[in-house]
């Protein structure tokens, strides 16, 4: 949501490469979508037992975690600053409504804020700086006011405490990528009158080791361990607001 990405997906040519080629079939993105998937599908019908949530989708892109949803929610709508990208959205087929919204200014205001919902945050927090993720952060609490009016679900695409982090320190000594801590997360979420109820996570493998069968073999025996999804490259928090 800074004026780089909104600069980058303004292009069709970046959009059509981040849905068909960074999203290919068998890619390392594709595969953690997938686990996340099965993973979100699960959540909602567990913590929304009386009836479907509205979703809000913030930083919607070409609406994947939409698409996950489907048939779940009573109602979805996607916020993104790229209007390009929502484009894409609804010619992949996603089903929601579609919102742009500035890259700076006031906090944007929820459309059918009503209750339960669930606000989602794919691929957002991790390449931002701390005033883009408060602001997406104050939306969410918009949204959900009190602990009952739902969940809200972000991700850490790259988390400080992986494998990822521990490579490219042997390799270079030095960070030359973004990357995220659990603690970091959760006091932002904690800002904002959140509190994580579930930590997961979805992958131990770089990028540059998804090609690799023993090296996928391992990862996906990890990910059964307990404790492991502090060492994921790729985590999602679920969390509510404190009361």
């Amino acid at each position: 949501m800074t004026t780089d990405y909104t600069e980058v997906f303004r292009d069709a040519e970046a959009v059509e490469k981040y849905e068909h080629v960074t999203y290919a079939p068998d890619s390392y993105a594709t595969r953690i979508n997938e686990r996340q998937q099965a993973y979100l599908r699960k959540l909602v019908h567990r913590e929304f037992p009386a009836g479907m949530p509205v979703q809000h989708d913030f930083a919607c892109g070409t609406g994947r975690a939409i698409r996950t949803l489907h048939g779940l929610v009573r109602a979805a709508h996607g916020y993104d600053t790229s209007a390009e990208m929502m484009r894409k959205a609804a010619e992949v087929g996603s089903q929601a409504r579609w919102h742009q919204v500035p890259m700076a200014g006031p906090v944007p205001e929820p459309v059918d804020a009503g209750t339960p919902a669930i606000v989602t945050m794919f691929r957002l927090l991790l390449n931002v700086d701390d005033s883009v993720r408060d602001r997406a952060l104050a939306f969410a609490a918009k949204v959900l006011r009190t602990r009952e009016d739902g969940v809200l679900v972000v991700e850490n695409h790259g988390n400080a405490s992986s494998l990822r982090h521990l490579r490219a320190r042997a390799h270079s000594g030095e960070r030359w990528f973004a990357e995220l801590s659990h603690e970091q997360v959760t006091e932002l979420l904690g800002r904002h009158g959140f509190e994580v109820i579930e930590r997961r996570g979805f992958s131990m493998l770089t990028q540059s080791l998804h090609g690799n069968p023993l090296a996928r073999a391992a990862d996906a025996a990890a990910r059964s361990l307990p404790g492991s999804d502090g060492f994921a490259v790729n985590v999602l928090y679920t969390a509510r607001r404190h009361k």
